[in-house]
């Protein structure tokens, strides 16, 4: 973190904290935005989640993406985080396994942008009950 040394640095770095707050939980219609769940239980903090999650936001934040990252609980896939789930408007939540600062920029790129399938996926194991 850097030093505050005058006004401008404290507004510049009060700025910036608004900004990323913005993009984690503020939104007037999150379903119409890409929605990316990063799981932040013990278990994805200690395999990587929030440098995946800070990787996401960075990314995010410089190439417009309209998007909307927030931070979850467990998803029961412990065996394979840190893991990300995404939903894409008009489509099924997909959730991503073994997630990196690598795989996350290719969920931002190729997944969400260009609508491409990448590796990592987990497959869903239940069915919904209506």
């Amino acid at each position: 973190m850097n030093k505050i040394k005058s006004i401008d640095d404290l507004r510049k770095m009060k700025k910036d904290l608004e900004f990323g707050m913005n993009i984690r939980e503020k939104s007037n219609s999150p379903e119409s935005l890409v929605q990316i769940r990063v799981a932040m239980a013990t278990c994805g903090i200690a395999s990587g989640a929030r440098e995946v999650m800070n990787t996401m936001i960075e990314k995010i934040e410089k190439d417009k993406i309209p998007a909307v990252v927030t931070q979850g609980g467990c998803m029961g896939y412990c065996y394979a985080e840190p893991t990300v789930e995404v939903r894409v408007p008009g489509k099924d939540p997909v959730v991503f396994g073994y997630v990196n600062s690598k795989v996350a920029i290719d969920i931002l790129e190729k997944y969400i942008l260009k609508g491409e399938l990448i590796e990592g996926i987990i497959p869903t194991n239940y069915q919904s009950i209506n």
